[in-house]
């Protein structure tokens, strides 16, 4: 990037995304004083691996709309569009990739939720997470909710945003405008985005979600915690919840799990009950999957109900939260 041209680096930078050019930059800063070698292994290097390239990377999207308008007239182009656009290249707000959690919710202050929530569930969880604790706490559920019951969001829609966020930021629009619908949000996209808040928010906006909407509510909690997610309890607060669980239930939940999974949890028991639960497992021999599965949610249940009148810690710091 330093031996190139300043139009062609700045070609280059435009095809990356924020993350690659913020890496990209700091990299350029550091090669100051490489020396002559250096500089002709790079080159040499770059030189090979160019000649083992023989896949088309660019972006096709351009080209492939510009042929087919010319060919098929606009009208039957965009009817064609917009059953082979892959799903991906309708689904991006680029422009909110260049924007810190507080811009985001500067721009959204005076926003309706529904804008706010269609925005948010197109953020990375963990940034989401951010914006939604910096809105007013009079809105979070309300935004919450949104997202949880997102579905297809129109072209139209999708556009009107990009407008939104450009005039806000100052920047232009981010061009390729959609071809087809957008699915966002859902009750996973909606626990994803609360995990990534602090505790204290998920602790202040899941009450009250929970009276605005119970169905709501109870699918968040149910996806921000998982049997998976057991395997984090420390061994003390795993051997409270497996004396807590019948030998039926963990025999049924274990059944689905690997083998990693299954000895870290049996590792927290007797070697004589450890044991006995092997044989339970291999005598039963397949299970339905429902089952499994019906057996794992009886056992998060338990675990919340202990978390919750503070027999098991279900987080390793104030932040660290599920």
């Amino acid at each position: 990037m330093m031996l190139v041209g300043e139009d062609e680096a700045a070609a280059i930078l435009q095809k990356l995304d924020p993350e690659e050019v913020r890496k990209l930059g700091s990299a350029m800063f550091a090669v100051a004083d490489v020396s002559e070698q250096e500089v002709e292994l790079v080159l040499d290097d770059f030189v090979g691996r160019a000649r083992e390239r023989t896949g088309i990377t660019f972006n096709p999207g351009p080209k492939v709309e510009a042929v087919m308008t010319r060919a098929l007239g606009r009208e039957k182009a965009e009817s064609v569009l917009a059953q082979i656009t892959p799903p991906e290249a309708v689904c991006e707000i680029d422009l909110l990739d260049w924007l810190d959690a507080s811009e985001i919710a500067t721009m959204l202050d005076k926003e309706h939720p529904q804008i706010a929530a269609v925005l948010i569930a197109n953020l990375d969880p963990a940034v989401g997470g951010q914006v939604l604790e910096l809105l007013p706490e009079a809105v979070q559920p309300d935004i919450l909710h949104r997202i949880a019951k997102l579905g297809p969001i129109t072209p139209e829609a999708v556009e009107t945003l990009r407008t939104l966020i450009a005039s806000r930021s100052g920047g232009g629009g981010s061009g390729g405008g959609p071809v087809g619908g957008l699915q966002l949000g859902g009750a996973r996209e909606a626990a994803k985005i609360l995990q990534g808040a602090r505790k204290a928010t998920e602790q202040r906006v899941m009450p009250k979600l929970l009276k605005m909407d119970r169905d709501i509510a109870r699918q968040i909690e149910e996806a921000m915690f998982v049997f998976d997610n057991l395997l984090e309890l420390d061994d003390k607060s795993l051997g409270t919840l497996i004396r807590n669980v019948d030998g039926d239930t963990l025999t049924r939940a274990l059944k689905g799990v690997d083998e990693a999974a299954r000895n870290r949890i049996l590792g927290c028991m007797s070697a004589r009950a450890a044991d006995g639960i092997r044989d339970d497992m291999e005598a039963r021999g397949p299970m339905k999957l429902s089952e499994v599965l019906e057996a794992q949610k009886v056992i998060i249940q338990i675990a919340r109900n202990l978390a919750k009148d503070g027999t098991i810690n279900m987080g390793a710091g104030d932040d660290d939260y599920v």
